[in-house]
């Protein structure tokens, strides 16, 4: 007899060489075999989306596609062999070996499913790059809230295979039991339905979309850029850089002011000057502002008035139109304006009403 077929463990010492082998040569060479199906796959890919770099692709899908194969072929190749009955232990009907390959199978399921999360993560990436190069911000809003809705479906599929195929549990019944126990799930998880019902009206609706500036007229009085939608919450950055959450369902119910859609910056002055100023002078210094704010171009309209006279003061009133611009921007504007403002009293002599000392 040759030695190759003496029995070790009720296998011969060739089938127990052909499986180290076949299993050490794939942890060798899954990387490389993952690398070369990544850039196959690439090909059509860089076709359609020229500006894509392959490394952002391969980054994502190698390791768990390496790990995939691996699993696909090793497990198959060791249910071939003979598993020794003094290793096959029993515990209630449930041998060991058939353990080993409901192993098996929840990984290479668990393997493949994580394979699909990272590549619909890659599609995700190449629908942000594509949504980037134009203005409208509701693809990039549409992208994440599909993203994030692909990967629960996706999670919800990978519990159920798990269950039929590795536990061979009736996934009929399964879900015939959750439909009844359904009132009670939907009663203990009545915020988080809510919540996910609201993403979908955020979603549809369209009231506000990543990057936009709000003020969420919540007891909080939230108020910042958006960062992220989410199925649950959305993610707001405060003009402070923290982070705050706030549950869909109360952006649905609160008044959201988008103050990134607003067309128009308005800025507002209350120039309370003394009775006693002449009226030519106050005249020509209003008649000098409306000139100076006429010829400057970051001021889209303008109105300046005498709102009230009272016992010992006289109001002009002063409200300011710009473009949407940024906040930094805006508060040069105003910085400009009140400039020109103190100027034009100085030069025209005019004294204003000094208010009375704060207690």
């Amino acid at each position: 007899m040759n030695w190759s077929d003496q029995i070790f463990l009720g296998n011969s010492i060739e089938q127990w060489l052909w499986t180290i082998g076949i299993i050490v040569l794939m942890l060798l060479l899954k990387n490389k075999i993952s690398n070369a199906i990544a850039a196959l796959i690439f090909i059509p890919i860089q076709r359609q989306w020229k500006s894509m770099i392959k490394s952002d692709f391969t980054g994502l899908i190698v390791q768990p596609l390496g790990i995939f194969i691996f699993i696909l072929v090793a497990f198959p190749v060791m249910e071939n062999l003979i598993f020794p009955k003094a290793l096959n232990a029993s515990l209630n009907n449930i041998t060991l070996q058939d353990v080993m390959i409901r192993v098996s199978r929840i990984l290479i399921i668990f393997s493949f499913s994580w394979v699909l999360i990272r590549f619909i993560d890659f599609v995700a990436m190449l629908l942000d790059h594509n949504a980037k190069s134009n203005k409208d911000k509701r693809d990039d809003q549409m992208i994440v809230f599909l993203r994030d809705f692909i990967k629960v479906i996706l999670y919800i599929a990978t519990f159920l295979l798990l269950l039929k195929i590795g536990f061979h549990v009736n996934v009929g019944a399964v879900l015939t039991g959750l439909s009844i126990v359904g009132a009670a799930l939907a009663l203990a998880a009545k915020e988080s339905i809510e919540n996910l019902i609201a993403s979908f009206i955020i979603f549809f609706d369209k009231p506000f979309f990543t990057g936009d500036q709000v003020k969420v007229n919540n007891a909080s009085g939230t108020q910042g850029t958006i960062e992220n939608i989410g199925l649950r919450s959305t993610r707001i950055r405060t003009p402070d850089q923290t982070l705050i959450t706030v549950p869909n369902k109360q952006m649905v119910d609160s008044v959201v002011d988008n103050l990134s859609m607003r067309n128009a910056r308005k800025a507002e002055w209350m120039i309370n000057l003394d009775l006693q100023n002449s009226s030519e002078k106050i005249q020509s210094f209003m008649d000098s502002l409306s000139t100076w704010l006429s010829a400057n171009k970051s001021v889209t309209g303008f109105t300046i008035w005498l709102s009230d006279i009272h016992k010992n003061q006289l109001c002009i009133q002063l409200e300011c139109l710009t473009a949407p611009v940024p906040m930094e921007e805006f508060q040069q504007i105003k910085q400009e304006i009140n400039w020109e403002i103190k100027n034009g009293l100085d030069d025209h002599e005019l004294k204003m009403v000094v208010s009375p000392p704060l207690l």
